[in-house]
């Protein structure tokens, strides 16, 4: 820990990279590990593709909308989302996050980008740049109060391409520490962006409760729940 130590005294400005695992402290469930829960019944094939919308878009409606009345039933940010924000008080750190939640938010973290979309936000189908705010039940009767379009959850659906990915590029040249918290290393283009830092020769970390599929690219792993790993890695670099 004396070598990260070292390199996290010169690190000032961080790429952030969170997935399910932060979340999943708070009690929101994922596809991999949720056998018997809330999504048991579905298949991503079914509910999280294009071709799954335009083929029964009643069933992708139903997915969604169960999971924002989960996301607004009282789940709240957890340890980890709250040590981001007090490392925020001291470094600058930019949030990229492949959760579709708004914990970040909650929790007080300033700048942060969804590049696989908002449960919370809903977008026209013929103009992406038409996004609303949106916590209620949403159906095809709902239509875009700008075109009057048929609207759809604010999401990223397998095989679409992520969000905002060349503000996201443009961070990674300007950080010096990639960390990676909650994410399998198994969902692309996410999973590239330690190979990216590696490129550029900058240091990165992973903060995970067990190593990912692209562990062997991490210089440092802390191999915990997110809450304790995050706790750790904050004591570190705030010591420095």
């Amino acid at each position: 820990m004396e070598q990260l130590s070292q390199i996290l005294a010169k690190s000032k400005k961080l790429f952030i990279l969170t997935g399910a695992g932060i979340s999943k402290e708070s009690g929101i469930e994922t596809f991999t590990d949720s056998k018997d829960g809330l999504w048991a019944n579905y298949n991503i094939e079914d509910v999280c593709t294009p071709q799954a919308f335009q083929r029964n878009p009643d069933l992708v409606y139903e997915f969604y909308n169960k999971r924002r009345q989960e996301l607004n039933s009282g789940i709240k940010p957890n340890k980890a989302h709250k040590l981001l924000v007090e490392l925020e008080k001291a470094l600058e750190i930019n949030i990229i996050t492949q959760n579709i939640d708004n914990l970040h938010e909650i929790s007080g973290s300033s700048s942060i980008i969804h590049m696989h979309g908002e449960l919370n936000k809903v977008r026209c189908i013929m103009d992406e740049s038409h996004i609303f705010e949106w916590y209620e039940n949403l159906d095809e009767t709902h239509k875009c109060p700008h075109c009057g379009a048929q609207m759809r959850p604010h999401v990223c659906f397998y095989g679409e391409m992520p969000y905002q990915m060349d503000e996201i590029h443009n961070l990674a040249m300007e950080c010096s520490l990639f960390v990676s918290i909650g994410t399998s290393g198994g969902t692309y283009p996410a999973a590239g962006f330690v190979s990216l830092f590696k490129e550029m020769k900058k240091p990165t970390v992973e903060l995970n409760l067990e190593p990912s599929l692209n562990q062997s690219q991490f210089d440092f792993a802390i191999h915990k729940p997110a809450t304790v790993a995050v706790e750790e890695f904050k004591n570190l670099i705030l010591t420095n």
